[in-house]
């Protein structure tokens, strides 16, 4: 046996024993060569959750258009060199909090909205302050003074995921599981707009914003069926060039 000790680590000595070290120095070894592939698969085991982000280096930018309250607060603007034929802004509050309550009362009438933009490819969103953020409007050319008719585009049975508008536009990145569904019924529960992200194009959209049938905001009974796939039919409308699917909440379906 072998009584010379030098296998043993003892804690108050300075150094590791021989052998005990050059273990110790293996699994060191071992473990900084693997952490780079572990970094690796676990970044490609994650969902892609997209470029969406507040776009704080522009700071805060003017929008001015005509607000729509129904099902959700958004403004149509007119047309300007990044959108020719106008474009239109979901609206939303400081943090998990919809659009002011101006924003209904202002319904139809032509405003000023001043913000943080929130941006996700084809989804705009606005984010606007409380007090100062909605703003009657003092100059506004005459095509952007009226709200764009809806356009039909038929009856849709559509696959996808209930969603808080805000989060996927880019203000949170939206994840999977228990924590993503809670952070989007908070959203929602604050009157935030829903979006169906579709698992394929519909119509041209991957997106569109939620209302019920008959063109008003969702029931509570709705969180049950967030942040899962689901399948539902309803209407889809195009308002400026925002879609909306009006759903039928009592065809929808858990999947």
């Amino acid at each position: 046996m072998n009584n010379r000790g030098d296998d043993f680590y003892i804690g108050y000595l300075d150094r590791v024993p021989g052998a005990l070290h050059a273990t110790l120095m293996t699994v060191v070894a071992l473990v900084l060569l693997a952490f780079p592939f572990m970094a690796l698969v676990l970044s490609r085991s994650q969902d892609d959750v997209g470029n969406g982000a507040f776009q704080w280096d522009a700071g805060s930018q003017s929008i001015s258009g005509v607000i729509e309250s129904r099902p959700y607060p958004m403004i149509h603007a007119g047309p300007s060199p990044a959108f020719p034929a106008g474009h239109t802004y979901l609206l939303a509050g400081e943090g998990k909090i919809g659009a002011p309550i101006a924003a209904a009362v202002m319904d139809g009438s032509t405003v000023e909205a001043t913000g943080i933009l929130i941006k996700r490819g084809d989804l705009d969103m606005l984010q606007v302050g409380a007090d100062v953020g909605l703003q009657p409007a003092t100059v506004i050319r005459p095509e952007a003074r009226t709200l764009p008719k809806a356009v039909d585009l038929g009856r849709w049975r559509i696959r996808g995921e209930i969603c808080d508008g805000k989060c996927y536009a880019g203000a949170m990145r939206p994840g999977a599981g228990l924590a993503h569904k809670a952070c989007a019924n908070l959203c929602l529960i604050g009157r935030l707009p829903p979006v169906l992200v579709t698992a394929q194009a519909v119509a041209g959209y991957t997106f569109f914003v939620l209302g019920t049938n008959d063109g008003y905001p969702l029931p509570d009974s709705i969180l049950d069926a967030v942040a899962i796939p689901i399948e539902a039919d309803g209407r889809i409308e195009r308002r400026g060039d925002m879609p909306i699917f009006l759903l039928d909440h009592t065809t929808l379906r858990t999947r």
